[in-house]
């Protein structure tokens, strides 16, 4: 049976997960502070860890997924899921410390551009994913940022201000 951790859970905890969240008003099963570490659970208890729309309130992302590789099992599968950059939700929330673009995790795989070094804890990226506003979607382009590599770093070097993101999601597994 797949051990689920929905890490800022909220008001819409995961079905049949664990929930962990700093608001006790929520649907947490254990209330905690996520910037505080380690999180109250043993090494490997976790198959899944599902962080959707908490990654840019924490104080330290590195961190956070040093913590997520020690509470996964091996070959265990993090999502994450968070604002673009360049989208308005990204800057309109007080409480966001972090906006991200689609590589911004890459410091945790192979393809790390030289700053592995920041963290021992390595993923491999299943899958990343870019949702975009809704008139560049119909248009084509979310098709074409997600399905070709080349093009979606062209988007984010030299035409994201202009076609906006909306969400990035990503799904990694721990090495």
């Amino acid at each position: 049976m797949a051990r689920t951790l929905d890490v800022g859970c909220g008001i819409n905890k995961y079905p049949g997960s664990i929930g962990i969240d700093v608001n006790p008003r929520t649907k947490a099963d254990v209330v905690c502070n996520l910037d505080h570490f380690p999180y109250p659970f043993r090494d490997g208890t976790f198959s899944e860890i599902r962080a959707i729309h908490v990654i840019e309130h924490v104080g330290d992302v590195i961190r956070m997924l040093e913590e997520f590789y020690r509470l996964l099992e091996p070959g265990g599968k993090v999502i994450i899921a968070t604002p673009h950059y360049t989208d308005f939700s990204s800057f309109c929330d007080p409480t966001h410390r972090w906006h991200l673009n689609s590589y911004s995790l890459r410091y945790f795989g192979e393809r790390n551009a030289g700053y592995g070094y920041y963290s021992g804890a390595r993923f491999n990226e299943q899958r990343v994913y870019v949702k975009l506003l809704a008139l560049w979607r119909y248009l084509g382009f979310e098709f074409l940022v997600n399905h070709f590599e080349r093009f979606r770093r062209f988007w984010e070097y030299y035409l994201c201000y202009v076609i906006r993101g909306k969400v990035i999601e990503w799904e990694l597994r721990r090495v």
